[in-house]
């Protein structure tokens, strides 16, 4: 049985190919088109898919949507009653885009695959939002039984769903509905601190280290928000005032001046210089959320008494309240997927489809990241001789490792670009910047010079799993795509200055030789060298573009920055000087 899982038009469009319950390929629209986030209809994504399969678009008995449009127009409708008349510039600009493409959804799907293949599918299916995403998490989790806590901005209504898996099934305890929204009172505060919503909430939890938790401006904060902006129940339910909130009908998340007067503290624009006031107030939603997210997953784990918990939707990416969760010990065991927002929901809608037609099916989806496209040594030397660079081809992989191990303990930064692209938004080790995370200024150097962003933002230590334990305090020791937070221990963390956030915690990405055995034996030798465990491992990709796919994109990236060397394949790059 052969499916094809679309995700389209909000935002992180995917495609992603499920042959027997089996991924066999996924890829975002952003990674072909260079647009980062991009939400168009990703044509480029299906037409990858289908060549990785070896499929022609009459193979597929089902293509499958990862939400429903109808009710979310039926939302869209209600709100704009509701709040009549202040929505009508919202109104004028949303139905036009839904009468041309989302509310008769079949035909346009229909449309892009004549326009672009020739054939017109009639096999269409929806699912909902929030089982796209519990779908994907349960299916790829590896447990029989677990609590499934899906929280994102808003899917048709739902806006955080509380689940329950067993044996295959999935079944919805409880749901929150729009306009009441953990997702959407985050991205509220990316917007009055200046940065882009639906992008760069990762930011503000970035930041939120760098907030004062004692001081009385940052207690304030938190007693407004709790006070006066939302209502918390004590299982996590949550209310919003919608005097402060204009998401709901306008094109703005918020009222800015109403916020203003509220927090007596002037918003950030864009670009401009951040406060300690900004910085306290990221920690204040940051702490908010995060007791929300508790009272949640306490709840769940009452109502089902599962050990196992699953988290997934957009908010999933805080990896800091994800590492929280795991330390409180309220479930024996957390699972994040590798792509847990929107995109993943493309890989979702088709594992639910596939587990609805075979329900005696065990849960047995691959659960290895790295399912998108892969370049041979031809797409690489056509890629070199355009650019007319310089670069040597070493023989065995075994001579990589350690000529890259040791440029890198030479202090290099080094682009790494390997196999199959990752899905999701993480780097895993196949479209990497790699960098020792002993130098003292490391950190600073690639946020300024390579990265070109913003000086606060942190980076993610790569470790060997078996060492995992000796640096940070890590239940299980395991977490390959970089969902958790851990706290540094104390005799290790002065020795690791570019990956320790500056309240001793890391974003930290495990890796075994199961995981990915190139870049678990470069990280080996690295080891070997220099008796160090650990790298830093950031994104290949400068702000404000898509981590790199093909050879091209990663030559031109190499070129636009100050990475020191390139990798693709066994092919070593250096700058022409």
């Amino acid at each position: 049985m052969i499916i094809l899982g679309l995700s389209a038009h909000f935002h992180d469009s995917s495609a992603a190919i499920i042959i027997d319950g089996n991924i066999v390929a996924a890829a975002q629209e952003e990674r072909f088109t260079r647009i980062k986030h991009d939400n168009s209809f990703p044509i480029n994504a299906c037409r990858f898919c289908l060549e990785y399969a070896g499929c022609n678009i009459t193979n597929i008995d089902t293509i499958v949507f990862y939400e429903k449009p109808l009710i979310k127009f039926e939302r869209f409708i209600e709100t704009q009653i509701l709040y009549a008349p202040k929505g009508w510039k919202t109104f004028l600009k949303a139905v036009p885009i839904w009468l041309k493409e989302r509310l008769n959804l079949r035909d346009h799907i229909r449309k892009e695959f004549k326009r672009s293949f020739g054939f017109s599918p009639l096999n269409i299916k929806f699912t909902e939002h929030h089982l796209s995403h519990a779908a994907l998490a349960y299916y790829l989790s590896g447990f029989t039984n677990t609590g499934i806590l899906v929280i994102d901005a808003v899917g048709e209504w739902a806006t955080t769903s509380l689940m329950e898996a067993k044996n295959g099934k999935i079944r919805v305890i409880k749901e929150q509905h729009f306009p009441d929204s953990i997702g959407l009172l985050y991205s509220s505060f990316t917007y009055f601190l200046g940065f882009k919503v639906n992008s760069d909430e990762y930011k503000v939890m970035g930041l939120a280290p760098y907030g004062n938790p004692h001081s009385e401006e940052t207690l304030q904060f938190i007693s407004i928000i709790e006070n006066e902006l939302i209502t918390i129940q004590d299982d996590g339910g949550l209310s919003i005032n919608n005097n402060y909130f204009s998401y709901t009908y306008g094109l703005k998340m918020i009222n800015l001046s109403k916020w203003e007067n509220l927090f007596h503290i002037a918003s950030r624009k864009p670009q401009s210089g951040i406060t300690q006031s900004h910085r306290n107030l990221a920690y204040a939603i940051q702490a908010v959320t995060q007791k929300i997210i508790s009272r949640l997953a306490v709840h769940l784990r009452e109502s089902t008494g599962c050990s196992n918990l699953c988290i997934v939707g957009g908010t999933a990416l805080n990896c800091a309240v994800n590492g929280f969760i795991q330390d409180s010990k309220i479930f024996e065991h957390c699972f994040v997927p590798y792509s847990p927002g929107d995109a993943g929901g493309a890989i979702g809608a088709a594992l639910t489809i596939y587990h609805s037609t075979h329900p005696k099916q065990v849960p047995n989806a691959n659960a290895n990241p790295f399912i998108g496209p892969v370049y041979g040594d031809t797409d690489i030397e056509s890629a070199i001789v355009k650019n007319k660079i310089s670069y040597t081809k070493l023989e065995s992989s075994g001579l990589l490792t350690q000529k890259v191990a040791c440029l890198l303990a030479k202090g290099a930064i080094v682009a790494w670009f390997q196999g199959r692209m990752e899905f999701g938004p993480r780097a895993l080790g196949n479209r990497s910047i790699l960098a020792d995370a002993r130098v003292q200024d490391m950190k600073k150097k690639i946020n300024a010079s390579i990265k070109f962003r913003e000086e606060f933002r942190p980076f993610a230590p790569v470790i060997l799993q078996e060492e995992a334990d000796k640096y940070f305090n890590m239940p299980n020791n395991d977490s390959p795509y970089m969902m958790f937070t851990a706290t540094a221990k104390h005799l290790k963390s002065d020795e690791l200055p570019a990956v320790i956030h500056i309240d001793n915690t890391a974003r930290v990405q495990t890796i075994t030789k199961k995981d990915n055995k190139l870049f678990y034996n470069l990280l080996s030798d690295f080891h070997s060298i220099t008796g160090c465990p650990v790298l830093l491992n950031t994104s290949f990709n400068i702000m404000g573009e898509p981590i790199v796919c093909s050879p091209e994109d990663a030559i031109q990236t190499f070129q636009k920055s100050n990475i020191d060397f390139l990798i693709i394949g066994n092919y070593l790059i250096t700058k022409n000087r």
